[in-house]
């Protein structure tokens, strides 16, 4: 069953990352020859309403850095989507209940995270973050620390509610 799911789970990451990798180029295209890439669009979206939709994120982001601190599942189990997938810092894929499973157990815990230089991209019904978080914890390899660059996507459902769809981490290296 876990080849299965991590089949499936594959298949659907390398979907995700093809859709990703398609949307930038089809955005640089314009870049290439020279013109300005056209800006991300919300058809039909105000500019009050862009700023709210934001402000919704904005709110999401603060959410889910509070529930990770406090290891609060209830509110970390409705933030993220049942087909939510994460890749760590060392490359791990973890799905929705894995990453659960990890806060539940104690084996992974955050003392902090402040985040900084974020920056939100909305297409249509899903928005890209990308932000910054210095971060202290605690692993089953003992204490870690650092700074990481994060990118997260939300999907707004059918319900009309944001929900974490995937997550990629990646460790900032110190200049030498």
């Amino acid at each position: 069953m876990s080849r299965v799911f991590t089949s499936i789970s594959s298949y659907k990451y390398c979907r995700q990352a093809m859709v990703a990798a398609l949307l930038l180029l089809v955005t640089s295209l314009p870049a290439l020859a020279g013109q300005k890439p056209p800006k991300p669009a919300q058809p039909g979206m105000h500019r009050a309403q862009k700023h709210q939709v934001r402000q919704q994120i904005d709110n999401l982001e603060e959410t889910w850095r509070t529930a990770v601190l406090k290891a609060d599942i209830p509110t970390l189990e409705s933030l993220l989507s049942e087909d939510y997938i994460s890749i760590s810092a060392t490359g791990t894929l973890l799905n929705r209940e894995q990453t659960l499973d990890h806060l539940r157990s104690g084996k992974l815990r955050f003392h902090s995270i402040e985040l900084s230089d974020r920056k939100v991209r909305f297409y249509g019904n899903t928005a890209l973050v990308i932000s910054q978080a210095a971060v202290h914890g605690q692993n089953p390899e003992g204490e870690f620390s650092g700074n990481f660059r994060y990118a997260r996507v939300y999907v707004r459902n059918e319900q009309r509610v944001w929900k974490i769809v995937s997550f990629e981490v990646s460790r900032i290296d110190e200049v030498r």
